[in-house]
């Protein structure tokens, strides 16, 4: 999958894979300091507790390398009749490898298999290089009237 020739792998997240989680999280947010949103993102981190309640649920993917460690992940959960990606983060060590797309895929694919009618996500759409990598994955912005009740309400707590 690597363009370096590193094997990567998407699977289901183990417990053992969730003390690298944050340290990927954090790494990932850094990314955001070149829109001035580091600080902010600093401090939000996926509770550890909604991480071993997702892999337990087996709605919590890994990327890993060649040693099996996770070098990112994706969170799913169900919001309304929708599945929802919660988080989605890769190490900028190992970006623009297609590790997202991959992680986001399997989500794609758990949703489908669990006959779930769409897949929402909420992201920052003014930041040059969100929007245009959900669209390339077939999402769009939806408008007030299609977001629903549960959507608006994680809109306005984000």
């Amino acid at each position: 999958m690597g363009s370096d020739g590193a094997p990567y792998r998407i699977r289901l997240a183990r417990a053992s894979d969730l003390p690298a989680l944050p340290g990927i999280e954090r790494a990932a947010n850094a990314l955001f300091r070149e829109v001035g949103l580091d600080e902010l993102f600093a401090t939000v981190l996926t509770d550890a507790g909604d991480l071993a309640r997702a892999c337990a649920e087996r709605r919590l993917w890994v990327a890993t390398g060649r040693d099996e460690a996770p070098v990112g992940f994706a969170l799913a959960s169900i919001v309304g009749e929708n599945a929802h990606l919660d988080e989605l983060d890769v190490h900028p060590d190992h970006g623009r490898r297609g590790l997202g797309a991959a992680l986001v895929r399997e989500v794609l694919a758990w949703a489908r298999a669990s006959d779930l009618p769409a897949v929402t996500l909420t992201t920052l759409r003014d930041v040059a290089w969100n929007a245009p990598f959900y669209e390339r994955l077939g999402f769009r912005v939806l408008g007030p009237g299609e977001r629903g009740a549960i959507l608006d309400e994680i809109l306005r707590e984000e």
